[in-house]
This record gives structure tokens, sequence and C-alpha cells, in this order.
């Protein structure tokens, strides 16, 4: 399994994480924004065209993505819930297989710590893919980490 080539999300509308690894290594990775106070149906469009061009120009073989966990602020959730349905769309019209994660198992698989911070996921992700410097923004560390773990558990089945 450690050929695949694996795309990581972190799904958010206003920014939406994405990061593409084989084995050890990152391929390519940043973020799709869209505008804030642009309409949502014109911001999930762009999540959707931007994704098809990653999937396009990177070849990935599966999609893991961070399932969806918010505890204050249901309206946001809400939109990252349509942002991340737009994002597994994509991926099955991609003819991807799709692996979702929770948050604290990508903490705990990436830090040992099921409640790390932002900056230990970013150091970790640094450290296992080699990289010179932390990947930025998080939500790339993030979606990085998410795509890292798939590596993990796919190599333990």
């Amino acid at each position: 399994m450690s050929t695949n080539r694996i795309l990581g999300i972190d799904p958010g509308t206003g920014i939406c994480g994405f990061g593409i690894i084989k084995g050890e290594t990152a391929l390519d990775f940043g973020v799709i924004t869209t505008p804030p106070h642009t309409p949502l149906p014109d911001r999930l469009e762009d999540i959707y065209n931007s994704l098809h061009e990653i999937i396009d120009q990177n070849h990935p073989n599966v999609m893991a993505i961070e399932k969806l966990f918010f505890k204050q602020n249901i309206t946001t959730g809400i939109s990252v819930a349509e942002a991340r349905g737009v994002c597994m769309l994509v991926a099955k019209q991609c003819g991807l297989e799709i692996f979702e994660y929770a948050p604290n198992q990508i903490k705990n698989a990436i830090c040992g710590d099921g409640h790390a911070h932002k900056a230990q996921i970013q150091e970790m992700v640094r450290l296992h893919l080699g990289l010179k410097t932390a990947p930025k923004p998080d939500d790339a560390a993030d979606a990085l980490a998410v795509a890292i773990v798939h590596s993990f558990v796919s190599k333990t089945n």
C-alpha cells in the first residue's frame, strides 16, 4: 500500500487543506481558499473545481479526509460539512476510495496525544516527511497528517 498516492483533506469552506503523499514523501500540499462573504454555493463550486484540478495533476489513488467535529458553532460546522461533502463527491467521481479519520485519532497517531496542538502536528508532519520547514498554513499540515495516518493504517491492514 505504500506505493499509493494518498490525498489528505482537512475540509473547510474558507480554507480547505490538501496534501498528497507517496510513502514518506510529500508530493504536493497547500490550501484551497475561497473569498469571505462570497455566497456559499460559489465557494463550494470553487472547492469542487480546485480539487478536481489537484486530483488531475497529482493522480492520487485514495482520499483520506478528516471527520467533522465541532463543539460550539453549529453554523460553521454545517458549512464545513457541506465543503466536506463536496470533497467526497469529487473523490468519488474521480474513482478514489475514501477513508475517514476523527481529529483525535489523527492527533494521537501523529503526535501520540489526541489533544495535540497545531504547532505539534506541523512539527511531527515535518519530521515524518523530512521537510526542511513545517508545512504552512496549518490546514495544509493537517491535510498531510490525515494522509500520513492513512498510510500508517493501510500498512497494518
